[in-house]
């Protein structure tokens, strides 16, 4: 995937940390998004667990990187690892 051909597409791009690595060419992304309580209005930390694809198993746990919605690659695994922002130290 290049930049220019990700800059015309549309998908959905997330940022979290990988928290797990074990699985082949598989990583497990946690993402963290903020929510405004409906009756409290305060901020509400919501997390969800993405499995991406990671060709190269270049990840390790502790990173931060930006994954992109692709086509199902298996029964959990639609999304794909973009970039990786920060390594783990």
């Amino acid at each position: 995937m290049t930049d220019s051909n990700l800059k015309k597409s549309n998908k959905r791009t997330l940022v979290g940390f990988v928290v797990s690595d074990k699985n082949d060419k598989t990583i497990v992304v946690r993402v963290e998004t903020l929510v405004k309580h409906p009756l409290l209005k305060k901020y509400i930390r919501r997390r969800k667990k993405f499995m991406a694809h990671d060709p190269k198993n270049e990840c390790s746990v502790g990173d931060k990187v930006q994954i992109i919605e692709h086509r199902p690659l298996s029964a959990r695994k639609r999304w794909h690892l973009l970039k990786i922002i920060e390594k783990a130290v």
